[in-house]
């Protein structure tokens, strides 16, 4: 093999790297055409994901323990697997190509670790599904620059030109991005609020830390969970119904949409499943991860990775928070749910809360992090994210994309759900441990129906 100078491991890295926080991303891409998978190779071969030099490097421990990235020369076979054909079936039928695509996630998500003798990532041609499945280590990058890495080999479908605007209409900016106006206040008092909300939630995370936890219920997890099985379901929401949503309250934003929607969708699951009455005003706590990049969306990012393979945009640059919802099932206006979940969040946005995580980081070290990370995960029910992806359908070496859906695997949470927007649909994929929450299915249900009961108490505002 060819070797290069070796380059030490980020502390973030290394964290996903840990074994109690090993993390492998798996994004499903779904294709409108049968896959051309000799065309398909060709690209990934001569793409900017090859050259990137997380992508062609392996990771090695040397003999004082100290972590590389090694540069090796890539073997485009060793990472690009190619299913063959075997059914007949029919595959425009949306429901069986779902299903079938959340069966093979639920499986790889603890069944197939990537290996180490190669670089941490690869990639499956499912033919059979019109699908390809990425399978990237979370140590190699977030979310955020693993989507603008791959949407730079891609086009619009209605750009005639070589153009990779993707359609971004709206800047993928994580909640602090959200709160322009908040800062228009007085500098004082924006002081004076973030000292204030910047005590009580690092108070928050120390006792998440030491003692304080969910109360068991229905659809939390625990130290080990991680290990289960799973089950994957889909969450399909229509974006212009969360805008309607949005437009009713004022100032809100999407992400407040879709913390009510957790809202009311897990009051809904708990009121059926639970194996007695759900107590009203349940708090059940979530993480929430922040993207903190200060550059825009998608779209620049993703210009920005053809110029410089090395730039400083790439790696894992996001925080998390900590997000309680309460459960209600005697509130007669689902919008309420939209509105409590507001408030919650505009008091996280007034503080460094996002940043207390990459702080823990660099003061403690990886391995005391990951200790602090892994009892935070265990003392609360479920993880979330939510991804702005391209307004416009894309299409990637000429066949047009029809979703994409991400989800990842590593978590001591029975729910782990991350959604992905694109072309205005967002998919939110649910992951769950199936011997404590069976039926995925249902709780999918769950979150759309909420989502509808809002959209029309919404209309029903409209004079």
């Amino acid at each position: 093999m060819e070797t290069t100078q070796d380059e030490p491991v980020t502390p973030m890295s290394r964290l996903f790297l840990q074994p109690d926080f090993n993390q492998t991303i798996n994004c499903a891409i779904g294709f409108k055409h049968p896959l051309d998978t000799q065309s398909i190779k060709a690209e990934i071969s001569n793409s900017l994901m090859v050259k990137h030099p997380r992508f062609s490097s392996l990771f090695v421990v040397d003999k004082h323990g100290r972590e590389f990235w090694r540069r090796t020369q890539i073997n485009i076979d060793d990472h690009i697997i190619i299913h063959p054909k075997t059914s007949t079936l029919d595959y425009n039928l949306d429901e069986i190509q779902e299903e079938k695509i959340n069966a093979i996630l639920s499986d790889i998500a603890i069944s197939s670790p990537l290996s180490n003798e190669k670089p941490l990532w690869e990639i499956h041609l499912i033919n059979d599904l019109r699908c390809a499945i990425l399978r990237i280590h979370h140590s190699l990058g977030d979310g955020i620059s693993l989507m603008s890495l791959f949407l730079a080999s891609c086009k619009s479908c209605d750009d005639d030109n070589d153009g990779k605007d993707g359609g971004f209409s709206e800047k993928n900016r994580g909640n602090r991005g959200e709160s322009e106006t908040m800062w228009r206040e007085n500098w004082l008092m924006r002081i004076l609020k973030v000292t204030w909300w910047t005590t009580i939630y690092v108070l928050g995370f120390i006792g998440r830390g030491l003692w304080v936890r969910d109360k068991k219920t229905a659809v939390r997890g625990g130290d080990g969970v991680e290990l289960w099985p799973r089950m994957v379901a889909t969450a399909k929401f229509n974006l212009q119904d969360m805008k309607t949503v949005k437009t009713a309250i004022p100032n809100a934003t999407i992400n407040d949409v879709l913390f009510g929607i957790l809202s009311s969708g897990f009051s809904k699951y708990l009121d059926i499943r639970s194996s007695h009455a759900l107590q009203e005003g349940l708090q059940i706590t979530g993480l929430a991860m922040v993207n903190l990049r200060k550059q825009p969306g998608l779209q620049e990012m993703s210009k920005m990775m053809e110029d410089d393979a090395r730039t400083s945009i790439w790696g894992n640059k996001f925080g998390m928070m900590i997000l309680p919802i309460y459960c209600h099932t005697k509130d007669a206006d689902p919008l309420n749910y939209v509105k409590r979940a507001k408030l919650m969040i505009d008091r996280k946005k007034q503080s460094l809360e996002a940043d207390l995580g990459n702080l823990a980081m660099c003061l403690l070290g990886p391995k005391v992090a990951n200790m602090l990370n892994h009892r935070i995960l265990c003392n609360t029910t479920f993880t979330i994210s939510n991804m702005v992806g391209p307004q416009k359908e894309m299409t990637f070496v000429g066949n047009p994309i029809t979703f994409i859906r991400a989800t990842s695997c590593g978590l001591p949470h029975a729910v782990i759900m991350h959604m992905v927007s694109y072309a205005g649909m967002a998919n939110m994929q649910i992951q769950v441990a199936k011997d404590i929450i069976p039926d995925p299915l249902f709780l999918a249900k769950c979150f759309e129906d909420a989502l509808l009961e809002m959209k029309n108490a919404s209309l029903n505002l409209v004079p």
